[in-house]
């Protein structure tokens, strides 16, 4: 359904989207009451801020959030296939927010949506992958010069807005709300470690219990999932390129080994490194029948598809999300989600408690730009830590959990040189 202020697929479907956004508002108290304060203070008024992310009934907590704040809010999908209609449809009608996103989009279909939000000049930026910043430099830099910053929520948008900082080519300040430690902690290790888990069994039904599971990458993504394998019953291996965590993976417990060793003993293989090329077709060509390939990481990149669709001499679709690819050498594997994120498109993505303290980092990184932005230098840059503070407060709060303060004597003590 297209509007000079909205591209969705459906807007009946509100009402369902406006349910589910309600039910994940339940489970996100620290967000409702950062929503709360902004509604009074009017943090971000008069401000646009232009936001590529996976639409989701947790997001739409986000893009509230930042309304009520005053703010006029551009959205467009950061997933071609993670956005849920029925939240978009919801944000738009009863929100007010400017939403370009349907499930299902062509990738110049992607691109398009990503280009109506750039199009409306934002003074903030919200990314997830770093596709809209990207965009913004390489095809809008008139516009990008005047944006007042932007913010990152994923380990892959990072790398590349660092790569352009490196090369002198970054045109506004970035905060790396992806390096916060209380997001990398909740999000990126218990987050998709459950989220993962759950697209593959939503989109298998298998028993995890005795299989071996090949997590690829060791990092908060790859920890996480390689946990939640192991606690359901699978035999865990962990790949790995960086010499420091593939010891800490070892000392877990886990068994490392380099692909393409796991690559004949595995019966499910989970990518979660942020790189290109981590399943190929010399490990492809290896592996047991029937075996299972998915991604964890952002973009598509990590099994390499082209390869995959030249070992096969058919391919079949399964379900909505299970596609069964009959190779060369009489065998056959299964991919998931087109090798996309399969925590969201095989199942909804995190959990809201874990996008609720994701989401509070966002919004007040929002605000702090807002504030901040006339003493920010064009260069990527960690949250600032009473801002990463502050979330842990507000959500300590909302639990109904009290902790320890220091006492003038200790604090002296941590102070001290004697």
């Amino acid at each position: 359904m297209n509007n000079n202020d909205y591209v969705i697929k459906n807007i009946k479907l509100a009402d369902q989207g406006h349910r589910r956004i309600l039910w994940a508002q339940s489970f996100m108290p620290t967000l409702k009451l950062i929503a709360e304060e902004f509604e009074k203070s009017k943090a971000l008024k008069g401000l646009k801020i232009g936001a590529c992310l996976h639409v989701t009934k947790e997001t739409a907590n986000l893009i509230i959030a930042l309304i009520r704040a005053g703010a006029e809010v551009f959205l467009a999908g950061s997933n071609p296939l993670s956005t849920q209609d029925d939240v978009a449809a919801a944000l738009v009608k009863y929100y007010g927010a400017k939403v370009f996103a349907w499930r299902g989009e062509t990738d110049e279909e992607y691109k398009g949506m990503i280009r109506r939000v750039i199009e409306h000049s934002p003074d903030i930026i919200i990314d997830d992958g770093g596709d809209l910043i990207v965009m913004l430099h390489e095809e809008y830099p008139e516009i990008a010069q005047n944006v007042l910053g932007g913010s990152e929520e994923t380990t892959t948008g990072v790398v590349r807005e660092k790569a352009l900082e490196k090369k002198g080519k970054l045109l506004f300040p970035i905060i790396a709300t992806n390096n916060a430690r209380i997001k990398r902690m909740v999000d990126n290790k218990f987050g998709t470690g459950q989220s993962a888990i759950e697209g593959i069994l939503r989109a298998t039904s298998i028993l995890l219990a005795g299989k071996t599971v090949v997590v690829a990458g060791y990092g908060f993504v790859g920890k996480g999932i390689a946990c939640r394998a192991r606690g359901l019953g699978a035999k865990v291996i962990v790949t790995e390129v960086d010499p420091i965590k593939a010891l800490e993976a070892h000392y877990d417990g886990f068994q490392v080994m380099p692909m393409d060793e796991a690559a004949a003993v595995g019966d499910i293989f989970i990518t979660a490194t942020g790189n290109i090329d981590v399943i190929r077709k010399e490990h492809i060509l290896k592996m047991k029948n029937g075996a299972i390939l998915c991604n964890a990481g952002h973009f598509n990149v990590e099994i390499n598809l082209g390869g995959l669709e030249e070992l096969s001499v058919k391919k079949e679709k399964i379900n909505y999300c299970v596609e069964k690819y009959h190779l060369r050498n009489g065998r056959h594997v299964y991919l998931l989600g087109a090798g996309r994120l399969v925590n969201l498109v095989c199942a909804e993505g995190h959990p809201s408690e874990v996008m609720n303290i994701s989401f509070s980092l966002q919004a007040l990184v929002a605000k702090y730009i807002a504030e901040n932005h006339m003493e920010l230098e064009r260069r990527v840059y960690d949250v600032p830590i009473e801002v990463e503070k502050s979330v842990a407060k507000y959500t300590l709060k909302a639990l109904g959990i009290r902790i320890d303060e220091l006492t003038p004597r200790q604090q002296e003590y941590l102070e001290s040189w004697k």
